[in-house]
């Protein structure tokens, strides 16, 4: 697997298409949530892709500035239906993990807004909780960090 890293300008149009269909199809219809996918996130994001051998986009996360700049968020976290169960959710967020050490000494803790069935997933990767389960278009969710 290959994984890019991006700024929202640096992303091609075909990029671009891949990223939205791939959220949309995960985030708004198979998960049956009506909210704007789409967002000024976007704009300032780091956008990592995750590609197979051709070219087909496995997985994508975006890492997104907090106004403290000692901080990031994770956002968007998803792997394509065909590629699911293989591992590639692990590597995504090493990779996103690994962006942050390498390319962002200031940064000391990333946030992440997880869904609630994947507490110990993240917990894998040394993120705790910092919230109780609640509801975020109509899905469990619960903040966590993890401090570098």
């Amino acid at each position: 697997m290959k994984v890019t890293v991006k700024a929202f300008s640096e992303l091609t149009n075909m990029e671009l298409f891949k990223i939205y269909k791939l959220r949309t199809d995960v985030f708004v219809v198979e998960q049956n949530c009506a909210y704007p996918e789409v967002d000024e996130a976007d704009l300032v994001s780091k956008h990592l892709q995750m590609h197979d051998d051709t070219g087909n986009l496995v997985g994508y996360l975006r890492l997104i500035p907090e106004t403290d700049p000692t901080a990031i968020r994770i956002g968007r976290v998803v792997i394509d239906p065909k590629f699911r169960k293989h591992g590639y959710g692990y590597q995504l967020l090493t990779a996103g993990i690994q962006v942050v050490q390498a390319e962002m000494p200031k940064i000391t803790t990333i946030k992440i807004q997880a869904q609630a069935y994947l507490q110990q997933f993240y917990e894998s990767f040394e993120f705790e909780a910092t919230s109780d389960v609640y509801l975020d278009t109509g899905i469990p969710h619960l903040d966590m960090i993890r401090k570098l």
